[in-house]
């Protein structure tokens, strides 16, 4: 249904801070062509992100990175999570700028070639946020370390492993947020293109 289909009656920014909180009064048309009751929704506005999954295609080894995450303080593993780079679209920024501003910050790594994976709603029942998902063509020659701006409170260790660490790691469950699992199982079914394509 397009967006013509909804009907927004009143907007509500309930909390305003790093984030934001919406509170709307809504109705939507129904498959039956009807109007729906009106409808009261609270919407978590935390802006649109970009992900990356570094990777070389030569040495067959990928960037992960692992930082704290307050929202995994509840998650039954540790909440110090194994992700790949990604960070928050700012207003007037492109997509690919992000990515390769992201790389550096996190990684201190340069990206050499980006191939989009997709685009996708991270929990539509209550957030706007979406991500672009990306894989980033690297060189893992001398990368690692601790990285992140010191400004914003980044504490995030750089590690190198292989692929096959990588799908490891991903079937023991250690890597446990959206990011990092679309972004290996994507490349699970694309790698050997991927290796041959980057590498002529």
């Amino acid at each position: 249904m397009a967006v013509d289909n909804v009907e927004i009656i009143e907007k509500t920014i309930c909390y305003q801070g790093f984030f934001s909180i919406a509170r709307l009064r809504l109705r939507h048309r129904k498959y039956d062509g009807e109007w729906s009751d009106i409808l009261t929704r609270e919407i978590f506005e935390r802006g649109h992100a970009v992900a990356v999954l570094p990777y070389d295609p030569v040495r067959d080894e990928l960037v992960l990175i692992e930082q704290f995450r307050v929202g995994a303080l509840d998650f039954p593993a540790d909440p110090w999570l194994i992700e790949i780079v990604a960070g928050i679209i700012d207003e007037g920024e492109s997509a690919e700028g992000v990515a390769h501003r992201e790389m550096a910050e996190e990684a201190g790594c340069e990206i050499e070639q980006l191939e989009h994976v997709c685009d996708y709603l991270v929990s539509p029942g209550g957030t706007t946020e979406s991500t672009a998902l990306f894989c980033g063509k690297v060189d893992t020659t001398g990368v690692g370390g601790i990285h992140g701006l010191i400004d914003e409170n980044e504490d995030i260790k750089v590690s190198v492993v292989t692929f096959d660490e990588a799908v490891a790691l991903l079937h023991s469950g250690r890597i446990s947020s959206a990011n990092p699992i679309i972004a290996l199982q994507w490349l699970m079914l694309n790698r050997k293109r991927l290796r041959l394509q980057w590498q002529s």
